[in-house]
């Protein structure tokens, strides 16, 4: 973890059917750290890195309102990582 940032990971639903094109939609935005197409109850898997003024809500609003594609989320919000190297994005 980068002092002072806060990493969570966030379980998405999509729309349509192509989610590599959903997801690549989904890294472009500020703030996101990788995006995995995955198995089960969500199609994707966004991980992303906040601080100080660009929080969970700058996130949600002002990044994530602009990909119509997302049908449904759920943010998991990481305490604690082990193992985990988080490259600097923002």
């Amino acid at each position: 973890m980068i002092e002072g940032h806060l990493t969570a990971m966030v379980g998405m639903k999509v729309k349509s059917a192509d989610l590599v094109s959903a997801g690549e939609r989904i890294a472009a935005l500020k703030g996101v750290i990788s995006v995995r197409v995955v198995t089960g109850r969500y199609d994707l898997l966004v991980e992303i890195l906040l601080k100080k003024g660009f929080g969970l809500l700058e996130f949600f609003t002002g990044e994530l309102a602009s990909v119509d594609d997302v049908q449904d989320f759920e943010t998991f919000v990481v305490y604690k990582s082990f193992g985990h190297l988080v490259p600097y994005v923002l």
